[in-house]
């Protein structure tokens, strides 16, 4: 029974990350469209969605009360508004950087985003860091300052994807809300504001939403595509190892990758490739160390120092 759980968890993570690899397709339909309305309905839509979503799986007293809870706690109030402004940013920047033919960039902020989060752990909660964890992090260092010399500009789109996405999970830490809850509460913060800008739009006739039945149908159906993935990947977390999903988050910039350089065509240099196999190979080391091989090796490096000593 629990090796067909596992399984049933592997396939719900595994389908969360091919959407998120994939959703670059989706957001390409409506490239037409201005990156800060796509987003203003980004917002609006995984609310309403999301809302629907709790009172269907009866989950809206759940709602209610956290919300009370979480009104009475500054701190936690705090990391909600903190979070929803984090991942609306980056959402946004995502979009403009797919729109704009910058698909690799996002890939590469994606693949680097674990490392980030390593580095907040340390920086934020005073965590340790492990002798392949220090290697892992300066060889994505290295691999980001590769492409920075090679095209004389840092690639700010990778770092503002990896650091928002990084700093988001660990404001997520501090609510520790379910992952339903957690987002219906993240968007509703910021559904005002993008209300207001949409109404802002309609007002000043520079609105795509009413100019085309198919063009509405897709910026109402970004909500459902921003809100599925995350309920399979709940599904999925809560069935499999942590190490396991370490291993499949990598399907999703893998995917991007391969959309950005063989489907959209974008340029893919040898500069690209050296940087990205440094980058992998910190990943590769990162993840092993995280699995109980890794955590082994270290048992037994440990034992033997302290025989030493």
């Amino acid at each position: 029974m629990k090796h067909e759980n596992e399984k049933e968890g592997i396939f719900y993570a595994a389908l969360s990350y091919v959407i998120w690899g994939i959703i670059p397709i989706y957001w390409k339909f409506v490239q037409q469209v201005q990156p800060y309305e796509i987003l203003a309905h980004r917002i609006i839509w995984s609310f309403v969605f999301m809302a629907a979503l709790l009172v269907v799986t009866k989950k809206w007293k759940l709602f209610t009360a956290y919300l009370k809870q979480i009104s009475k706690e500054p701190r936690k109030l705090f990391a909600l508004f903190a979070a929803s402004l984090l991942v609306s940013a980056n959402w946004g920047v995502f979009i403009w950087a797919v729109n704009s033919n910058h698909i690799l960039e996002t890939s590469l902020g994606y693949y680097i985003n674990p490392l980030v989060s390593v580095l907040l752990g340390v920086i934020v909660l005073k965590e340790r860091l492990s002798g392949a964890q220090v290697l892992s992090f300066c060889l994505a260092a290295a691999g980001v300052l590769i492409l920075g010399i090679h095209f004389g500009s840092i690639p700010w789109v990778s770092l503002i994807l990896a650091i928002t996405f990084g700093l988001y999970g660990l404001a997520k830490k501090m609510i520790s809300a379910d992952s339903a809850i957690g987002l219906t509460l993240e968007t509703m913060m910021v559904t005002p504001l993008a209300l207001g800008y949409c109404v802002y739009l309609a007002l000043s006739s520079h609105s795509s939403f009413f100019g085309s039945g198919s063009v509405s149908l897709f910026l109402i159906g970004g909500g459902i595509a921003t809100a599925l993935p995350l309920l399979y990947f709940a599904k999925g977390a809560q069935l499999v190892p942590l190490s396991m999903l370490g291993f499949l988050q990598y399907i999703a910039p893998t995917l991007t990758l391969i959309l950005g350089v063989f489907v959209y065509h974008e340029t893919f240099t040898k500069t690209h490739l050296v940087a990205f196999i440094f980058i992998w190979s910190a990943l590769a080391i990162y993840s092993i160390s995280k699995t109980k091989w890794g955590t082994a090796g270290a048992g037994r490096m440990k034992g033997k120092r302290k025989i030493g000593a």
